[in-house]
């Protein structure tokens, strides 16, 4: 009897046309379906009746099946929080474990703890496998960011479902080793861990930044009227654990220092959050650019910058973070500046000599940190290196989507048999 290839529900508690679904969520996928696995995504759209008409949905759809994608929506409930979240909690098991029995899933990959604990319960419903991609100390993220007191209530009911979910799960995804070591200490040991955990950090389609390079430097400086500027930029959000105040001090020392500095920054955040913070810093307007970049923009606009900046709030929570903007500098061919205690970051910068961390959040550590980058960019190798170390760390085919796969063969190979190199040849029966 022929055998079916294995099908993976992917549940994601974000909307479809998200940035981070359209950069993160898909092409993951992509790379799922190139192994042979065949792909169902459940989303849950903010407004759904008011964004999207029905023409959207199906053309939606549409496109996405003609990936081999099939996509299924629910609509997301903002308030009251806690009861909202729970409504979808429940709407969204049901209709996982009616969609698990109904297509023969084998495997539910649940992106974070809300969409775990729907998989959770579709799994007891249906007796699919369930995945935990964890992204974060979801917790600790609510502790470390004043939303919960440490130890309260709230805390410690979200704890509680925590450790059920990583009793429940039979595989996982951590996006980095420090969060691997906090989770799952046995694995240092050097035991084969009874359960697969893959670590898989935020990954980017590095060829997709390639395609930059038909473009000139000194061209694209010139469309955005920085021709002959020494341009610090950010991508990404402000506020919140984004240190907007503290990245303003950092650039107004750089414009201090150098006179041909120029701030680009690329936000879907509101401008006069960072625009009124320079300005105080007495950085000029001429100075200073703040902008929407859709993805596909992106490498242009890094094509015109000469280094990337990341200020994240340094706390507990921020020790699972792999934030995509790393990623997407290097692959560009920039070195970073960053500050500490972020992910696997500290390690991973200075092992490849791609940037400077900073240590301290004041004028002389800012000051120290440009002097250091100055002395960096003399290597004339720089920008290969800062894409090797993209290509070895954050490649989207070569790490990402083979370390997906990989958790993919170890979880679905039958009890006993070694994992196959090739996910076509894990099957299952009709």
């Amino acid at each position: 009897m022929k055998q079916a290839p294995a099908r993976t529900l992917y549940i994601c508690y974000f909307g479809l046309r998200e940035p981070l679904v359209q950069t993160q969520v898909l092409p993951y996928l992509r790379e799922l379906i190139a192994g042979g696995i065949e792909v169902y995504l459940l989303t849950f759209e903010p407004q759904l009746s008011e964004r999207w008409t029905g023409d959207e949905l199906e053309s939606a759809r549409a496109q996405l099946a003609a990936e081999g994608i099939r996509w299924f929506q629910l609509a997301y409930h903002k308030r009251p929080s806690l009861p909202a979240t729970l409504y979808d909690i429940s709407a969204g098991a049901r209709l996982a474990a009616r969609l698990v029995r109904r297509e023969k899933i084998d495997v539910i990959h649940a992106r974070s703890h809300v969409a775990a604990m729907m998989g959770a319960r579709a799994k007891r419903r249906s007796g699919a496998q369930l995945i935990f991609d964890i992204r974060g100390f979801m917790p600790e993220e609510y502790v470390d960011a004043g939303v919960w007191p440490a130890g309260g209530y709230l805390y410690r009911l979200a704890k509680a479902g925590e450790r059920k979910l990583l009793r429940a799960a039979d595989g996982f995804v951590v996006l980095t080793e420090r969060a691997r070591r906090i989770l799952f200490p046995e694995s240092e040991t050097g035991a084969k861990p009874a359960r697969p955990v893959e670590v898989i950090p935020c990954c980017v389609d590095t060829k997709r930044f390639r395609a930059a390079d038909a473009l000139s430097r000194e061209e694209v400086q010139e469309s955005l009227n920085v021709s002959g500027r020494r341009v610090f930029v950010y991508v990404g959000a402000l506020g919140g654990w984004y240190l907007t105040e503290e990245m303003a001090d950092f650039l107004s020392i750089a414009h201090q220092q150098d006179e041909s500095a120029f701030s680009l920054i690329l936000t879907q955040s509101e401008p006069l959050m960072i625009a009124g913070q320079l300005r105080q810093r007495g950085v000029h307007e001429q100075d200073y650019l703040i902008t929407r970049a859709a993805p596909a923009e992106i490498p242009r606009y890094l094509k015109a910058a000469d280094v990337g900046l990341s200020f994240i709030k340094p706390c507990y929570s921020k020790l699972s973070s792999s934030p995509t903007k790393i990623a997407e500098y290097l692959a560009s061919g920039l070195p970073v500046i960053c500050n500490g205690g972020i992910g696997d970051l500290d390690e991973q910068i200075a092992t490849d000599r791609v940037g400077i961390i900073i240590r301290e959040f004041n004028h002389g550590a800012y000051g120290q940190a440009l002097t250091a980058l100055e002395e960096l960019r003399q290597d004339e190798r720089l920008a290969e290196r800062c894409m090797e170390s993209a290509r070895r760390r954050f490649d989207l085919e070569q790490v990402g989507g083979e370390r997906y796969r990989r958790l993919y063969r170890n979880l679905l190979r039958p009890r006993g048999q070694e994992p196959s190199e090739d996910l076509s040849k894990v099957m299952r029966e009709p």
